[in-house]
């Protein structure tokens, strides 16, 4: 087995060394970023409870989280660049973890808000940088998978962190905290332990990996080095010349749209769950609201190789965010258990699981400070969907007297992003016929 492994091309040894190297480590990262930001949502009956903060003022502090995220994205990617992913990244992460911890002082509607923005701010730049980072990593037609092995995370963090989170929601007086706030405390301090150990492990760029020999980090640095000049000679962009080029307007769009579905599922899911059993948010809510994620690794791992080996990564997304969208709206009026965890086993894969298919999209087309920061203002702009979203469910609440009513509202905007998906290959093929006729 080992012999057949060194006989093969130096670019196959190399890739799959960064793959078993890299992917499980940003994996780990991601579910300790995702986690800490959808805690709050496993927190929400017990944090307010507490407080006595009221609906709006929580969906406010959930959702100012992404005002920070998306004002520091561009200048964070931009900033690693630069510096290297090795420094940038560990920085984020110990940052974000010291903030997370703190939201054990979010006693008033002021501290949450600001805590929340904060670690926005904090945070700003990871998951973009990661998308950047993999493309010094991974050739193209690798790339979605590598991707998807990262994204992972997301569904890993829920169905490790949610039995997690239920479990600390049970555990009263430790340290003298309450129950919500030793779960900020344990999972915020683990984001920081890891970003500590993540600058002694990366290595930012294929040529100062010692883990590669010199005919791997050659052939790697070619392949990779061809299809960044392709890309350059193909469009060009400045920092801010991005926000100019219709198809990057689109792409931001469709993120936008993707994320307004996807909010719901971190910040109000395991309330939903939690009415509809009768219960309260505990160990048990928790072993069932990790079902969903699951799928939603299962799929993660699916798509992005089908998408992969057929080459039509735009038409799977469509379809998985079609089915989440309409998944998403079942859930405003579904009140048996079953069916709600049937409903969530497809909400949660198509909005989640199709995100890693659609960011090969924006990866191959974007090259140089273009990819740093339109793939910056991709995740950033549309992060502000991820912020508009509980703003829009808690106002539809209201206005209808239905606690429910605003999951059909946000299934309806998430909906808009198939649209545009479909509109973005309509617009490509025009691009080309246009083009044929010049020549």
């Amino acid at each position: 087995m080992n012999s057949s492994r060194e006989q093969a091309p130096p670019l196959d040894r190399a890739v799959r060394k960064a793959s078993a190297r890299l992917l499980p480590f940003l994996c780990l990262m991601l579910v300790l970023a995702f986690l800490d930001r959808a805690n709050i949502g496993f927190a929400k009956i017990a944090y307010q409870a507490d407080t006595g903060i009221g609906d709006a003022a929580f969906a406010l502090g959930a959702g100012i989280f992404f005002i920070g995220y998306a004002m520091f994205e561009v200048p964070s990617n931009l900033i690693m660049q630069r510096v290297g992913a090795r420094v940038w990244l560990s920085r984020i992460m110990v940052t974000w973890g010291i903030v997370s911890a703190a939201m054990m002082f979010a006693h008033t509607p002021t501290m949450l808000y600001v805590l929340r923005f904060l670690l926005g701010v904090c945070e700003a730049g990871f998951y973009p940088g990661v998308l950047l980072y993999l493309s010094y990593w991974f050739p193209a037609r690798q790339r979605a998978r590598a991707t998807g092995l990262f994204y992972l995370g997301v569904p890993l963090s829920l169905v490790l962190g949610s039995p997690l989170s239920g479990w600390l929601l049970t555990v009263h007086g430790l340290f003298g905290l309450t129950n919500w706030q030793l779960m900020f405390v344990v999972e915020g301090l683990a984001a920081t332990l890891a970003g500590v150990a993540a600058f002694f492990y990366l290595e930012s760029r294929p040529r100062d990996a010692k883990w590669l020999d010199e005919d791997e980090k050659r052939a790697l640095s070619a392949v990779l080095d061809a299809e960044e000049r392709c890309k350059l000679n193909e469009v060009r962009h400045s920092a801010l010349g991005v926000l100019k080029d219709a198809k990057v307007l689109i792409f931001i769009g469709v993120y936008f749209f993707i994320q307004v579905g996807t909010a719901p599922l971190t910040f109000y899911l395991p309330a939903r769950l939690t009415s509809v059993m009768g219960g309260k948010v505990d160990l048990g809510i928790g072993v069932l609201l990790a079902i969903p994620w699951l799928c939603s690794a299962l799929a993660t791992r699916i798509a992005t190789v089908h998408a992969d080996r057929r080459d039509n990564h735009r038409r799977v997304a469509m379809v998985m965010v079609l089915a989440g969208s309409l998944a998403l709206a079942s859930i405003a009026w579904i009140s048996d258990p079953r069916l709600m965890v049937l409903a969530c086993c497809i909400a949660v894969p198509g909005l989640t699981a199709s995100q890693p298919v659609f960011w090969s999209l924006p990866t191959r087309y974007l090259a140089g400070t273009g990819a740093a920061s339109g793939i910056a203002f991709i995740v950033s702009i549309g992060n502000l969907g991820a912020f508009l979203s509980p703003q829009v469910k808690a106002l539809t609440d209201a206005q209808l007297h239905d606690p429910n009513a605003g999951f059909l509202a946000v299934a309806a905007l998430c909906f808009l992003s198939v649209i545009l998906l479909a509109f973005a290959n309509a617009r490509g093929r025009a691009q080309q016929a246009s083009l044929l006729g010049d020549t």
